[in-house]
C-alpha cells in the first residue's frame, strides 16, 4: 500500500500582510477617484449645464460621507456638520 503525503495547508496571510494589501488598495482607489474627478471637471467645463455630472458628484459625496463616518466612528450628520465648518 502506498502512503499518501500528509496534506499541508498553505500558510495564511498575517493580519499585517492583509492590512498592508488593503491599505494599498484603498490608496490606489483614492488615486483613481482623483483621476475621475479631474475627468468630471473637464466634462463639466465643456457642458456646465449637465445635471448628470452634478448627480454623479452627489452620489460620490453621499458615499464618501458614509465612508468617513464609518472610518471616524461618526454619524453621517456629524460629517455633514464638519463639511459645513461646524
Amino acid at each position: 500500500m502506498t502512503k499518501l503525503a500528509p496534506k499541508t495547508t498553505p500558510p495564511q496571510p498575517t493580519a499585517a500582510e492583509v492590512y498592508a494589501t488593503r491599505r494599498n488598495d484603498v490608496a490606489r482607489l483614492l488615486d483613481v477617484l482623483r483621476m475621475h474627478l479631474d475627468i468630471n471637471d473637464k466634462e463639466h467645463t465643456a457642458d456646465p449645464a449637465n445635471w448628470g455630472l452634478v448627480g454623479n458628484l452627489g452620489k460620490v459625496r453621499e458615499d464618501l460621507v458614509s465612508l468617513v463616518g464609518f472610518m471616524a466612528n461618526m454619524d453621517p450628520e456629524h460629517v455633514e456638520e464638519f463639511l459645513k465648518g461646524g
